[in-house]
């Protein structure tokens, strides 16, 4: 791709902003093909199209073919990147890809993964998910004793990191457990090396989502299971926190664990990220979203003649919270899915006019009714400020607006955009003062209590820092990674 696409998929991600969303974080897939005649690039292209919502901005792929590993990378998405024509030329049947929304680094080629490394002892290839909140640190022992670093990214750390303990050690699996223990922060990453050894790996928090399954005779890992099941594929099992499986061709096979003594799955998966087709250590993500909806009718109870969806990710709250209060759901605003063509050029729109685009109101189900606005999050309230305004310029009589996620209070550190503390508008004002501020006739928020009972699990196995701050990780250069999230990443909404 060229500088012109570069700056389009810039566009697209400015756009997405606009409207008001945590941004995705990253996708990972992992194939292993115990018949080496087979050509497993096709099935990493699709796993990512399938993990396409959870990164835009670059989409890789690399494969090890016996005679080394090799791939292909660029900016944009996975259906641009990827034409027949390179797939075919990228043979081999073991692979790693990638789909990348970055958090802590520049937004570039250099940045996209995965990333390749090569050492003394060999090479190898790393693609990951989430946010290692000690990187400057591991990185500056590094370079004082002669390493030298290309990027500004965390994925470089991981792999300087894990070449260190190679030195100590020719054993991977050791080298990943020496490696797990100097990395703190979120992580489910694969890694291949140049012997063809597949390896999956996730955090002893348990962060980040990882799973293992088979598709066709072939063993798949990736980010959601939404992935091995949309290539007809069965999941076999969860990467547990702090585990390492290598692939082999007999199956998975667990290397070692390293524990923790508590968990810390991220709640957002839940409420927002994952697809809703997808399981989070075997918990249906349709199903906690359906149960918040009914909960938010439970604490919320609303008289009002019709329940309107934001789409999509508000669609499944909305539908528990119809069959718990028995208001009538209805598809009363309409999701452009080709709004993202219109934003190929240089231009920037009023950011008004990016929602209205995006969103437009059925006037025929709204006029004179009292309509209840669904969603999972709020995050600096102006995108839900136009979508409050659409409903009342469509004629209702009055607007009320539930929330599936509780009020976010706090910046993520562990790999979701959230924006700086002084941009979330719940770290800021009151729930009253964000009421007036959307122009909602009432405003009702999930609670934490009743987040916990949607998901069914405890706090000790949820991270929810950005709503209690309550942060899993004590090492955090909470400074450094604000100044990130407000730097290099930030863009005005």
């Amino acid at each position: 791709m060229g500088k012109n696409n570069t700056f389009v998929y810039g566009a697209l991600d400015m756009v997405e902003n606009c409207l008001g969303k945590p941004r995705e974080h990253c996708g990972v897939i992992g194939v292993y093909s115990p018949d080496k005649s087979v050509q497993v690039s096709r099935y990493a292209f699709d796993g990512l199209i399938a993990l396409q919502h959870r990164g835009q901005e670059s989409a890789g792929i690399y494969v090890q073919n016996g005679k080394g590993i090799t791939g292909h990378k660029d900016m944009g998405l996975a259906s641009t990147v990827f034409t027949k024509k390179i797939l075919s030329t990228l043979y081999g049947n073991k692979a790693i890809a990638h789909v990348r929304y970055s958090t802590t680094s520049d937004s570039n080629i250099e940045n996209a993964q995965p990333k390749k490394f090569v050492s003394t002892l060999g090479s190898y290839a790393i693609a990951f998910n989430g946010t290692i909140t000690n990187f400057l640190k591991l990185r500056a022992i590094l370079e004082d004793k002669g390493h030298v670093f290309h990027t500004d990214s965390d994925t470089e750390t991981i792999a300087h990191v894990l070449a260190a303990n190679l030195l100590e050690t020719d054993d991977y699996s050791q080298a990943i457990v020496k490696s797990m223990n100097e990395l703190k922060g979120s992580y489910s990453m694969v890694i291949l090396n140049e012997k063809g050894e597949l390896y999956a790996v996730r955090d002893p928090l348990g962060f980040k989502p990882l799973c293992i399954g088979r598709v066709n005779g072939i063993y798949m890992v990736a980010s959601e299971t939404s992935a091995i099941e949309s290539l007809n594929g069965t999941v076999l099992e969860d990467v547990t926190p702090g585990q390492i499986i290598r692939i082999t061709d007999n199956g998975p096979v667990t290397e070692a664990t390293v524990k923790a003594d508590r968990h810390a799955r991220c709640m957002f998966e839940y409420v927002y990220f994952s697809r809703t087709d997808t399981r989070f250590d075997g918990i249906s993500i349709y199903k906690v979203r359906e149960r918040l909806g009914k909960i938010l009718a439970q604490i919320h109870p609303v008289d009002a003649d019709i329940i309107v969806p934001v789409p999509d990710s508000g669609r499944t709250a909305a539908s528990g919270l119809a069959e718990e209060s028995g208001i009538p759901l209805g598809e009363g605003l309409i999701k452009n899915r080709y709004v993202w063509r219109t934003f190929i050029m240089p231009i920037q729109a009023e950011r008004e006019d990016q929602v209205k685009l995006k969103l437009n109101p059925v006037r025929e189900l709204i006029d004179g009714k009292d309509v209840v606005i669904v969603d999972d999050s709020i995050v600096r309230a102006t995108t839900m400020k136009r979508i409050v305004s659409l409903i009342r310029n469509a004629g209702a009589r009055k607007v009320h607006v539930r929330v599936s996620c509780p009020p976010i209070i706090a910046p993520c550190y562990m790999g979701i955009d959230f924006p700086t503390s002084r941009e979330l508008i719940a770290a800021n004002q009151t729930v009253e003062e964000i009421q007036k501020f959307i122009d909602a006739d009432s405003l009702g928020y999930m609670t934490i209590d009743g987040l916990m009972q949607g998901i069914g699990l405890p706090e000790n196995e949820l991270c929810m820092a950005c709503l209690n701050k309550k942060y899993p990780i004590e090492s955090i250069d909470a400074g450094f990674l604000e100044s990130q999230l407000g730097g290099i990443k930030k863009i005005e909404n």
